[in-house]
């Protein structure tokens, strides 16, 4: 497999700046007129693959709301990842999984591994057991050609005593991004670690040397607009991928609608950036 960066690259020149998400939580699968259970999660996953695949650069599952459903929940996320797997549209799944040692070395094999059982083309991880704990889940997903994208600073107001505190005179999350930029360093196109930053507010961090992209979700719904992206992104070396969920899926649950809804953002997006 190529790396993630060089595809990444591709796909947004093909197919525009947006990840959507794909987040079947409750209230949306009820706005779809379906149930909360598996088979209601497999009809919204359905519609989804159908609407998005081969149209979006990037999807984004929540595992979470596939996780709560249990096994068959998670029968339905190997499904929706196999699913895209087949077309030119990428998967970035949302777990945020970090630990230490052996335990770090089990989620690399689930999700980053050569054939791994939940392989996506990219990741979510937490750096915030120290950012060198995720050392066996990056070479990994190197070896995998997968791609990662690390928390640094995300929109949730919690976030911030812990990724603005000074670590050596730098915000922790400055250090997690200066982490990032020295995996990229020499990368071409692009390096196949990225961060993720929330696009709801100034973030406040140095992105020029990443050499990577930057996951920026709140696009729509949580109140970021297109127009709002190039201003709070200006500088970045790399690719900047916002996200938006709500936005999107509160089109459906007819395929044409959503692919239509999806298709209109990125149409503002490009614009916009």
């Amino acid at each position: 497999m190529r790396a993630f960066g060089e595809r990444l690259v591709d796909a947004v020149a093909a197919r525009g700046p947006l990840c959507v998400g794909v987040d079947p939580h409750p209230a949306l699968l009820a706005a779809w007129g379906l149930t909360d259970d598996p088979d209601g999660l497999g009809r919204f996953a359905d519609a989804c693959v159908s609407a998005f695949a081969g149209q979006a650069a990037v999807v984004k599952p929540q595992s979470a709301f596939f996780e709560r459903h249990g096994s068959r929940g998670i029968a339905v996320l190997e499904r929706v990842l196999a699913a895209f797997a087949e077309g030119p549209t990428l998967t970035l799944l949302d777990v945020k999984r970090g630990d230490i040692g052996s335990t770090m070395d089990g989620y690399a094999d689930a999700y980053l591994g050569v054939g791994a059982p939940l392989g996506a083309d990219a990741v979510t991880l937490s750096p915030y057991l120290g950012f060198g704990s995720l050392t066996s889940a990056l070479d990994t997903a190197a070896d995998a050609g997968r791609g990662v994208f690390v928390l640094a600073r995300t929109s949730n107001p919690e976030g911030a005593d812990v990724q603005l505190a000074e670590l050596g005179g730098r915000a922790t999350a400055q250090s997690i991004v200066d982490g990032v930029a020295a995996r990229n360093a020499g990368a071409e196109p692009l390096g196949d670690v990225g961060v993720v930053v929330g696009a709801t507010r100034e973030h406040g961090l140095d992105l020029s040397a990443l050499n990577g992209p930057v996951l920026a979700p709140g696009l729509g719904a949580q109140g970021a607009a297109p127009a709002d992206i190039a201003g709070i992104f200006c500088g970045v070396r790399g690719i900047v991928v916002p996200a938006a969920s709500r936005s999107v899926l509160r089109a459906g649950p007819d395929v044409a609608a959503l692919r239509a809804a999806a298709e209109s953002l990125r149409d503002e997006l490009t614009a916009a950036v």
